[in-house]
């Protein structure tokens, strides 16, 4: 679960580490579930870091971004019953058309992110669970 005010961790290769949630996007949510979209403001960016496309420049220390939550610490239950936690809680960001920033996603994604039409963040992530 999400709220206001919380600390969250990026888990792709933007350059952005840290951030804090300051919106849960969708009428009048409170919590954020996978899936949902957040507006962050970046507390911590990597230094020194270029590619082709862009730098460090690009995301700045204390720029809001929308951002998708891919793994909560608190548990989900699926429809088959079983139910399914991570360590830590993970986002990526995004950008104005909704694609994501990064070209990989670290660690596992669930299968729920079928039903929100983010295919193209599983393809980006290592393994489907």
């Amino acid at each position: 679960m999400i709220l206001l005010k919380s600390k969250v961790l990026f888990t792709d290769n933007s350059s952005a580490k840290r951030g804090e949630c300051i919106k849960v996007l969708g009428g009048s949510k409170k919590v954020a579930k996978i899936g949902d979209t957040v507006v962050v403001s970046l507390q911590s960016v990597a230094t020194k870091i270029r590619t082709k496309t862009r730098s460090s420049k690009d995301l700045p220390k204390g720029s809001v971004q929308k951002a998708i939550l891919l793994r909560t610490r608190k548990e989900m239950r699926r429809r088959d019953g079983t139910r399914i936690r991570f360590g830590q809680n993970g986002f990526t960001l995004l950008k104005k058309d909704g694609q994501p920033i990064s070209t990989r996603i670290f660690g596992p994604l669930v299968e729920e992110l079928r039903l929100v039409k983010e295919m193209r963040l599983l393809s980006l992530g290592s393994s489907i669970l």
